[in-house]
């Protein structure tokens, strides 16, 4: 206290002159209508920067909450996109508390991803804690990621569609013409999609979409567009490379997809092939 009473002792001519300058200046500002205006117009520009700086940053550190939000309202759309239409493909309305979805979707960030060697994996983290299990299918927004193969506790590992291992049966959307994805390591924006008969009409910038004839991804979700193609006379299949709609070297938030009816339909397939 001692050391502030100082300060004004010491600076008591400097302290007096800012004093008489604010009484100068406030008074100006009051008997003057013109500096009055001008005062109050550069007081709401200062005060609304400041506002809007502070705003901001207060956004900023929301960032993490609005991003999860995102994501559970994205989940509760995708289940009712992919289990809201009947077999005649009419919208149908959904009461979720009582109807057993086929496809549950469950939310997951990747904390690993690779795309440069030949089988590619990435790391999400969410496990068999959360719901995840082996062959659920990964997506995000705008297409497919891969499949999960490993599942611990908190973590799980996804094969890439960027994998030599893995082929997901895809669609030609025009045509409705099925073949498998694959992808031959040159590019990693590139897959081929093989297996496509020549009968179908093929075009550059076609939407090829996954085929649903798995149990581990729904139909109609998008894969890539056609970037080339090609058939030799004496073949029968086209040799297409597709442009992947999803940037593989950046992924984030990802979306995990069970299939509900999985465990009987593989049964029933594991008895057929008895």
């Amino acid at each position: 206290m001692q050391q502030i009473i100082n300060f004004f002792i010491r600076n008591k001519n400097g302290v007096l002159f800012l004093l008489l300058l604010l009484i100068g200046f406030v008074l100006t500002v009051q008997s003057h209508s013109y500096h009055r205006s001008k005062f109050s117009n550069s007081a709401r520009w200062l005060f609304g920067g400041i506002y809007e700086t502070n705003s901001n940053i207060k956004q900023y550190f929301h960032l993490k909450t609005d991003n999860r939000r995102l994501v559970e309202e994205n989940m509760r759309l995708r289940q009712l996109l992919f289990n809201g239409t009947d077999t005649t493909g009419n919208d149908v309305f959904i009461d979720t508390s009582s109807f057993k979805q086929k496809y549950v979707f469950r939310g997951a960030n990747v904390i690993k991803n690779s795309y440069s060697a030949a089988n590619n994996v990435l790391t999400i983290d969410k496990g068999s804690d959360d719901g995840i299990a082996p062959d659920m299918g990964v997506i995000t927004s705008e297409g497919i990621v891969g499949v999960v193969n490993r599942v611990s506790a908190n973590y799980a590992t996804v094969i890439s569609v960027l994998n030599t291992t893995i082929r997901i049966n895809a669609k030609h959307r025009p045509s409705g013409e099925i073949g498998s994805l694959t992808w031959n390591t040159k590019d990693h924006r590139l897959t081929q999609l093989i297996d496509v008969p020549k009968l179908a009409n093929i075009k550059e910038n076609d939407t090829i979409i996954t085929g649903g004839e798995s149990t581990i991804f729904p139909e109609g979700i998008p894969i890539g567009s056609i970037k080339t193609f090609s058939l030799q006379a004496a073949q029968n299949y086209y040799d297409i490379d597709v442009a992947l709609f999803n940037a593989m070297t950046h992924i984030g938030h990802v979306y995990v997809i069970e299939n509900q009816d999985a465990p009987q339909i593989k049964w029933l397939q594991d008895k057929a092939d008895e």
